[in-house]
């Protein structure tokens, strides 16, 4: 396979546009969190645990998430720098680095949308709990 200086460049922009993504779901977790804090009074102890479990898990994927973004990013340049160099084989070897830095990253990021969801459910039964009494 020849690898050329281009092929690790087309990367950045998604590798970008990733880390906007990620930026924005911790951003909304921020927001839960401080909403939480505000009415901390008004939640019922049991959910009010599986919440802050549910919601620190959700910002440790984050974290995890943005990380293998940013290796996958330096595995890239790193990439392109070899090729420069005219060390293809070493451009090769980071580059294949940077795609499964990217895809564990990507997977991190579904764990995260599936937790998302179990965190709705639990903001359901509330609310649902509420309605009965």
């Amino acid at each position: 396979m020849e690898l050329s200086i281009t092929d690790p460049a087309f990367l950045f922009p998604g590798i970008s546009l990733l880390f906007l993504a990620y930026t924005n779901r911790y951003l909304a977790l921020a927001s839960i969190v401080r909403s939480l804090n505000q009415h901390f009074d008004d939640l019922d102890g049991q959910n009010r645990v599986q919440q802050i479990e549910s919601i620190h898990m959700r910002i440790l994927l984050i974290k995890y998430m943005q990380a293998f973004g940013v290796v996958a990013f330096l595995f890239c340049i790193f990439s392109m720098l070899a090729l420069i160099s005219n060390q293809q084989h070493y451009g090769e070897i980071l580059f294949i680095a940077s795609l499964a830095s990217m895809t564990i990253s990507l997977l991190l990021s579904l764990t995260e949308v599936l937790k998302s969801g179990q965190s709705l459910k639990l903001e359901l039964d509330r609310t649902h709990v509420r309605k009965r009494k």
